[in-house]
Parts: C-alpha cells; structure tokens; sequence
C-alpha cells in the first residue's frame, strides 16, 4: 500500500514537472531583445517563473529538472539556432538561480527567506554567466557559428562603447545582462507569489503527508 502511495506520489509529480516544463517552453519563445542596452544575440524571456514554481512547490531538484526539460522540448519542437549551446547556457546559467532560491524557501518557507534566495540566486546566477561564457559558451558558439569571438566583442561594442574587449564584453554585457535577468523574473514571480503562494503550500502539505505516511 506504502510503494502504491510512493508511486503515485512520484507519477503526479513527474506529471506536474512535465506540465510546467511545457508551459516554460512557450514562455521561453517570447523572447526579446533589448537592444539599446546590450546585443541582439542577448534576449530576456520569463520561461524560468514556471522552473521557480516548481522548485518552491516541489523541491529544488524538480525546479532544476524543469529548465532542463524546457530546453530539451524546446530543441525538439522549435530546433536550435545555436547548435544546442544556448539552451545548454540557458539550462546551465538558470539552474543557479532556480536552485538557490528553492533551497533557501525549502529551509525556512516565508517571504523573507524567498526574496533573499532570489536575491543571492540572482548574483550567484550572474556571475556563474560571465565565468562560463567567458570559458565556455561564447568560445563554443562562435566556433559553431564559425566567427571569431572578436565579431561578438565588435557587435557588443555598437552598443555599449564600454566593450573594447572579450573580457570587457562579459563585465559589461554577460553580467548585466544576467542581473537584470534574474531581476525580471524575481520581481514578476514576487508579482504572482500571493496567488501562487497557496498552491505552493498546498503542494507542500502533500510532500509532508507523503513522508509522514
């Protein structure tokens, strides 16, 4: 009767993960760019409130398993432009974020806990985005696209005469670009928390009864 109860406990979940997963992909094609203050190949989108949803009403690891999914549907439904290397980035960069403001709610679960978590995400998330396109993603990319990286240093400067350089692209595009970022998506989710809050709590209550079982 315990395993029947774990089970289905673990299908709905899995089943939640997938719905929000979806809905993420959808919010994740409503990207944009804003172009007057960092290059096109940089675009916002929200596709990570339904990842922070979930990583506050499931747990850490389901918020974390949501971006992945949401990059793994959007490659099979949409394609990539970017030889998966955007959505390896976007899975990648978004996991920090999700996963340190799940954690801290997970530990102590009110408001304060939550903006805190987001806040620490937020830089944490930002600066894991410069080191690893610095190292990794804008390397890989360009070697794809076959460009050098000077053609994206070149691109970032038309738009901000800070970027003279690879590094001064990360400090001055990678960065900021990530901490206005993870301020949207911190700000808007914050927006819906006293709507959301009761299914998180609802969610929360089951996990514990599931335990306690």
């Amino acid at each position: 009767m315990e395993k029947n109860k774990k089970t289905k406990f673990s299908i709905n979940t899995l089943i939640k993960i997938a719905m929000l997963s979806v809905i993420a992909m959808i919010l994740m094609k409503l990207e944009f760019a804003l172009t007057f203050l960092f290059p096109s190949f940089l675009k916002l989108d929200i596709s990570d409130i339904p990842a922070l949803l979930g990583g506050l009403a499931l747990g850490p690891v389901s918020g974390v398993l949501i971006i992945l999914f949401k990059n793994i549907l959007k490659i099979i439904v949409f394609g990539t432009g970017t030889a998966g290397v955007g959505e390896i980035a976007n899975f990648t960069v978004g996991m920090f974020l999700i996963f340190i403001a799940s954690f801290m709610y997970d530990k102590k679960k009110n408001v304060k806990s939550l903006i805190l978590g987001l806040v620490i995400g937020t830089i944490v998330m930002s600066l894991a985005a410069g080191i690893l396109n610095y190292y990794v993603f804008i390397p890989l990319y360009a070697r794809g696209m076959g460009a050098p990286i000077d053609a994206f240093v070149q691109f970032a400067k038309k738009v901000n005469h800070n970027v003279v350089d690879f590094k001064t692209l990360i400090y001055w595009a990678i960065i900021p670009f990530n901490l206005l970022k993870g301020l949207i998506v911190s700000s808007v989710y914050l927006v819906l928390h006293k709507s959301l809050n009761p299914i998180i709590q609802k969610e929360r209550i089951k996990s514990k009864n599931k335990i306690s079982a």
